[in-house]
């Protein structure tokens, strides 16, 4: 069964992701829209939350770590710890990411790989103790992915927490069920500033409906907007 998927995004007026390049506001701090911003991301209650691997390497700074000797790998998944309270998941299609412990901040380390990844790779992981899940056909299928998290891990409600890209990437393939986003009183202005969703030059026009489910003011000059996400 697919999980419940709610994309939860903290954004400037303009879609920036960056609050370090935020202007500054009388109404709040970045500290404290970040801190609100991981308030609701604890009430959402998610059982897992996934990024992409660039903002997963912000997190884990290991660098590779192969063994020296690889024997069998399992595939197409490994799952070092079944059961876990909270999972953090991320989608690392070329086998990237290297970890040093085999969670983050608690959160048991769940890998989603492309099909070609090396078994040297998948071995690391499987000796830092995280999970894995590589992709059975060549092109990562989200939906075929993120349901394998339901079925093997239990996870019920997966918050999407990623770049422009990631988070693209669900809602074109019609997996986001809820865009839960915190618009902060501030604006970035960057050239080029790519903003919290992107699918290339098709972009996503007809490819999903967002439905106002509500609108609250928050402390600090936040604002919580929640849609119903349904796919065309």
């Amino acid at each position: 069964m697919k999980p419940q998927v709610i994309c939860h995004m903290l954004a400037s007026l303009d879609g920036s992701l960056h609050p370090s390049r935020f202007t500054t506001s009388p109404d709040g701090s970045r500290a404290e829209w970040s801190g609100l911003y991981e308030q609701i991301h604890g009430d959402l209650a998610g059982d897992a939350w996934i990024v992409g691997r660039v903002t997963m390497a912000e997190m884990s700074k290991a660098g590779a770590h192969p063994p020296a000797h690889v024997g069998k790998v399992e595939r197409p998944y490994h799952f070092a710890q079944g059961g876990a309270a909270t999972y953090a998941v991320a989608l690392d299609a070329s086998g990237k990411l290297h970890f040093a412990k085999p969670d983050v901040g608690g959160d048991h380390v769940v890998v989603l790989l492309g099909h070609d990844v090396a078994d040297s790779h998948l071995a690391e992981l499987a000796a830092d103790g995280v999970s894995y899940i590589v992709s059975e056909t060549t092109d990562v299928h989200l939906a075929t992915m993120i349901e394998v998290l339901g079925r093997e891990l239990g996870i019920r409600r997966l918050l999407l927490e990623g770049g422009a890209g990631i988070n693209g990437s669900f809602f074109a393939a019609g997996l986001v069920d809820e865009l839960s986003l915190l618009i902060a009183p501030a604006i970035d202005g960057r050239a080029g500033n790519q903003g919290f969703v992107e699918f290339g030059e098709a972009g996503l026009a007809d490819k999903v409906q967002l439905s106002l489910k509500s609108c609250e003011t928050l402390a600090h000059g936040l604002v919580h907007l929640r849609y119903a996400v349904t796919p065309r």
